[in-house]
């Protein structure tokens, strides 16, 4: 089975594919798929260097949002379902 692949090349481009290939004695095609393979590497994952790690972690606190509700709670079930009942009487109060 075989795919098709197309390209959109400038003119400068496409002009050095072409004299590359009739250097080679060979079509485009065929030289590109011939310098594709000889250049095939294996994929690894992207490191990344420290200062693209600071930014990529920028960029992710642009997204974080802190709220401050005035008290300490805790993070036991307790505190959390008297925040919440509260929450819903404020809504219901409203709405009524």
């Amino acid at each position: 089975m075989s795919q098709v692949l197309t390209l959109e090349l400038s003119d400068a481009d496409y002009a050095e594919l072409r004299h590359r290939a009739e250097l080679a004695g060979t079509t485009i095609t065929e030289w590109a798929i011939a310098s594709l393979k000889e250049h095939k590497q294996p994929i690894k994952p992207k490191l990344l260097n420290e200062i693209e790690k600071a930014s990529a972690r920028q960029c992710f606190r642009h997204y974080v949002v802190i709220i401050s509700i005035g008290y300490a709670t805790g993070a036991d079930n307790e505190s959390i379902y008297a925040d919440l009942a509260k929450a819903y009487a404020n809504d219901l109060g409203e709405i009524a």
